[in-house]
């Protein structure tokens, strides 16, 4: 697939995982990568980082890219679309990243372009992030296969009906949040029994980690995976009862869904 620039909107710690992601995994070179911030400590530690070229306004990197990522805060929006010499038209894919902001409302300010809207995690930072996205009607095969390799250089991603981008933030979105809750817990409980926090931390997180990607890289059910650790008698059947007894399940369920609650609150759906 023919590599051309590809132009970042803003350059937060969003921006940068994927910008390190694209490099760090081949999708892009860094000289084929540009963006813009208004900070100059930002542009400096950007451009020092990951030897990209920057520029002080989305005007001058919308003049030079056909490919762009909207990565600015919420309140930021309209105030960069409208910016004097910003030119998102026809011929242009504009992959939005911004918390809330529904493709209908980029499509009134940027009618012409293509427009994929995305709900990342911020686990893209270590390149392991869970992502929804979402393409407007005049959005081609290529061009989805293009934002598709993009978006896979930081981890999984999954294209939904956009009505489902409130489902996307709790079960992507928020739940790391859910994840370190539970790590935390783990962790305690080995200090409970002697362990130092440090090693116990550590296990619980490889353990967390391991149990995602069994889960990924087998395809069985989390039931069943559950079942293969759970001995008859065992240890490990006596904790399941525990969690089951004290409404893990029931709570983890009910997290995620007034978090969706949340969001569909908030995006006014």
């Amino acid at each position: 697939m023919e590599r051309k620039t590809i132009g970042f909107i803003g350059a937060g710690k969003m921006a940068e995982a994927l910008i390190g992601g694209l490099i760090s995994k081949g999708v892009f070179e860094a000289g084929s990568i540009i963006a813009c911030a208004p900070s100059e400590k930002t542009r400096n530690h950007v451009a020092g980082t990951y030897g990209i070229e920057m520029f002080a306004t989305a005007a001058e990197v919308t003049a030079r890219s056909d490919l762009l990522v909207l990565a600015v805060k919420p309140k930021h929006v309209l105030g960069v679309l409208s910016e004097e010499g910003v030119e998102i038209g026809a011929g242009k894919t504009l992959i939005s990243i911004v918390a809330g902001l529904t493709i209908d409302a980029l499509k009134s300010n940027v009618p012409d372009c293509k427009i994929i809207r995305v709900m990342p995690n911020h686990c893209c930072m270590v390149l392991e992030g869970a992502m929804g996205y979402s393409c407007d009607p005049s959005v081609d095969a290529e061009t989805e296969l293009s934002v598709q390799e993009i978006l896979s250089a930081v981890g999984l991603a999954v294209k939904v009906d956009e009505s489902y981008m409130d489902a996307i933030t709790g079960v992507a979105g928020s739940s790391p949040a859910f994840m370190y809750l539970v790590l935390d817990a783990m962790a305690s409980a080995g200090v409970l029994n002697g362990l130092s926090y440090n090693d116990s931390i550590r296990l619980a997180a490889q353990s967390m980690l391991g149990a995602a990607k069994m889960v990924l890289e087998t395809g069985k059910h989390p039931d069943i995976l559950r079942d293969e650790v759970c001995s008859p008698g065992g240890t490990t059947i006596e904790g399941v009862r525990t969690m089951e007894d004290m409404g893990v399940r029931s709570a983890m369920i009910a997290a995620v869904d007034d978090t969706i609650k949340k969001s569909r609150r908030m995006s006014g759906n």
